[in-house]
C-alpha cells in the first residue's frame, strides 16, 4: 500500500511507476474521490459541531425549565444527517482501499526501466562444469526416481512425485537449508499452509494474483504460494519495539501455484510445477537498514550455493519483471548444464514498507514518537525443484550417477547417488 500523502502529493510519480511495471491504474480516479472524501469530512466535522450546540442548548432549556422541544428536533435532525453522512463516508473509504490495494509499489530509484531484457548481471560466481559427454537433462537422470505419470494419475499434470533417492535428497536439502539459516541467527518458523484472505492482502498476492493461486472455497482460505505469505503475517497488526528490529525468520513451506504450466515454455521435468518445496527467509528491518539487510539476504543465500558448489549469477531486475510488490528485486539464478541454461532459484525483494502499510505491521521508536511502518524483505532461501535440477545436471558422470557435494554427502550418508 502507498502513502496516501505521497497519491496525493505525486500522483504522476504514482502513474509512471504503474507503467513502469505495466500495470493500469487509474490515479485520476482516485483524487477525485479522495478530494470528495475531504469535502465529505468538513462536512461531517460541521455538523457535529452544530448538534453538540444543539444538546448542549436542550440541556441549558431543560435545566432552567424552559421548552426544548425545537433544539431536540434540531438535534435529531442533525444526527439522522450525520448517520447518512458517516455511511457515505464509510463507502467512500472502502472504494479507496479497493483502488489502493491495486496500486504497485513504486521501483527503486536504481531500478532500471524496461522489461526482462533490461535485467542487469552483477555477478557471476562459479565455473560452467565441463563434461567429456554429452551432459543429460535430469527428467533422464532420474527416471525411475521422478515419476511424473504417477503424480498425473494421483493429482493431475504438473505435480511431483519422488521415491528412492529423490525423496530423501529434497528431505535433506530441505533439512540442510534450515540449519543453515538457523545457524546464522534466524528463528525457525513453521507455519500454517493456507491462509486467509486478510493474510494474502497484505502480502499482495490479492487482489492481483488471485487467478493464479489454489482457494478453497467452502472455508474461504487459500493454499499458499509462497512461504513469505504466511512467515510475514505473523506479524500483522502487531506493534514492535525498535529494540526488536531486526526480526530475522525462515521457514519451511510447500508452495501451491495453478499458473504452473501455462506459459507453454520451460515446462519439462521439474522446470514448472504447480507444487514445490521452498525454505524461505523474511525479514522485518529499520527503515535506516532497509538496503543494508536486503545486500546481506542476498549474500546469505549465494553462500549456500558456494557451498553446494553450483555455478550462479545475480540479477538486478528491470521495473517491468519486477513483481507488483517489490521495490526492488535481486534474483539469483543457477546453471543447469543438461538444459543449457539459467534458472532462476531466488528472488530477494524489498518491499520498503509497502506490505507493512498493508499489513499494519509497526515499531515504537526507541526515543519515542508515533509508531512507524517496518520495512519487509524475504528472499527464497532455496527454492527446490531448480536446486535439485542443478545439483543433479552439474553432478553428473558419464555411467549415470551423481556424484553430490561435500555439503550434502555425509546427509546422504554417500558421496554418489544412482
Amino acid at each position: 500500500m502507498l502513502d496516501r500523502k505521497l497519491l496525493r502529493k505525486e500522483p504522476r510519480r504514482v502513474a509512471e511507476a504503474a507503467r513502469a511495471k505495466n500495470e493500469k491504474i487509474d490515479i485520476e480516479q482516485w483524487l477525485e474521490t479522495d478530494s470528495a472524501r475531504r469535502t465529505l469530512m468538513l462536512e461531517i466535522e460541521e455538523l457535529r459541531k452544530q448538534r453538540n450546540l444543539f444538546s448542549k442548548a436542550v440541556s441549558a432549556k431543560k435545566r432552567s425549565g424552559e421548552n426544548a422541544n425545537a433544539e431536540v428536533t434540531q438535534s435529531r435532525e442533525a444526527g439522522s444527517r450525520l448517520s447518512i453522512l458517516e455511511s457515505n463516508l464509510n463507502e467512500m473509504d472502502n472504494r479507496l482501499y479497493e483502488m489502493e490495494k491495486n496500486f504497485p509499489n513504486i521501483p527503486d530509484s536504481d531500478v532500471p526501466l524496461g522489461g526482462e531484457e533490461k535485467n542487469i548481471v552483477l555477478q557471476t560466481w562459479g565455473e560452467i562444469p565441463e563434461f567429456d559427454f554429452q551432459p543429460r537433462p535430469h527428467w533422464e537422470l532420474m527416471e525411475n526416481v521422478f515419476q511424473p505419470e504417477a503424480a498425473g494419475r494421483i493429482a493431475g499434470s504438473n505435480f511431483i512425485l519422488f521415491r528412492g533417492w529423490a525423496a530423501k535428497l529434497q528431505r535433506t536439502l530441505i533439512s540442510w537449508m534450515l540449519d543453515y539459516h538457523t545457524e546464522t541467527g534466524m528463528e525457525e518458523i513453521w507455519a500454517p499452509f493456507v491462509a486467509k484472505p486478510e493474510s494474502m492482502t497484505a502480502t499482495a498476492q490479492l487482489p492481483k494474483m488471485d487467478d493464479d493461486m489454489y482457494r478453497i472455497g467452502r472455508d474461504n482460505l487459500y493454499l499458499i504460494p509462497t512461504g513469505e505469505v504466511p512467515i510475514t503475517n505473523l506479524y500483522r497488526d502487531q506493534l514492535l519495539e525498535e529494540a526488536d528490529l531486526p526480526v530475522r525468520l525462515c521457514g519451511y513451506t510447500p508452495c501451491f501455484r495453478r499458473e504452473a504450466g501455462s506459459y507453454g515454455k520451460d515446462n519439462r521435468g521439474l522446470n514448472r510445477v504447480h507444487q514445490f518445496e521452498k525454505v524461505e527467509m523474511v525479514r522485518l528491518e529499520h527503515p535506516d537498514r532497509s538496503d543494508e539487510a536486503h545486500e546481506e539476504l542476498l549474500n546469505h543465500a549465494a553462500g549456500m550455493l558456494k557451498l553446494l558448489g553450483i555455478p550462479y549469477r545475480v540479477l538486478l531486475l528491470a521495473s517491468g519483471d519486477l513483481s507488483f510488490a517489490a521495490a526492488k528485486c535481486f534474483d539469483i539464478e543457477i546453471w543447469s548444464a543438461g538444459q543449457n541454461k539459467w534458472l532462476e532459484v531466488s528472488s530477494i525483494a524489498n518491499f520498503r514498507d509497502f506490505q507493512a502499510r498493508r499489513g499494519n505491521m509497526k515499531y515504537r521508536p526507541a526515543g519515542g514518537g508515533k509508531p512507524l511502518f517496518v520495512h519487509t524483505l524475504n528472499g527464497s532461501g532455496l527454492a527446490l525443484p531448480r536446486l535439485i535440477i542443478s545439483l543433479i545436471e552439474n553432478g553428473q558422470q558419464a555411467d549415470g550417477s551423481i556424484k553430490l557435494p561435500s555439503a550434502l554427502s555425509e546427509r546422504m550418508g554417500t558421496e554418489v547417488i544412482r
